[in-house]
């Protein structure tokens, strides 16, 4: 039969092991749910190198601003006249959370202003700053006009 404890009467076990066993299933529940979930961080966009966003500069050409710094991620369908190079990146653990945006307006396939809001301008900190800039190809030259004899 059941070995108690001496003065414990019978009738209090099934007390004790309800209480033992609600006290189990509360701590595996709070284990359960204490942060075992894997929160993956997320990089979205055009990633900016701040030496690549400071050599942007007003009159350079479309072709230019592509070499430099890539496509825009996000092309604006109502205005083909501004480029808009967006980046997040969400870290959910350290609630870390950067988001950086740069707006390049053309007028006449030239930049006519830049937007900055977020985005880096000078070197990150494992690269040196004396290393060269990029080189930007100078756009080609307008063929002369044919003449149509």
């Amino acid at each position: 039969m059941f070995q108690t404890a001496p003065g414990t009467p019978l009738r209090q076990l099934p007390r004790r092991r309800n209480r033992l066993l609600a006290c189990v299933a509360l701590l595996a529940a709070s284990l359960g749910a204490s942060g075992c979930v894997y929160r993956m961080v997320v990089q979205q966009g055009n990633f900016l190198d701040g030496r690549q966003v400071s050599q942007v500069q007003v009159g350079m050409t479309r072709g230019q601003v592509r070499f430099l710094l890539g496509t825009p991620m996000l092309p604006d369908a109502f205005d083909r006249d501004r480029w808009d190079y967006l980046y997040t990146l969400d870290a959910p653990r350290t609630k870390d959370n950067t988001r950086q945006r740069l707006t390049i307006f053309f007028t006449e396939d030239k930049v006519a202003r830049i937007e900055n809001v977020g985005a880096p301008t000078t070197p990150a900190p494992g690269t040196t700053a004396a290393e060269p800039p990029v080189s930007v190809p100078a756009p080609a030259p307008a063929a002369p006009p044919s003449d149509p004899r």
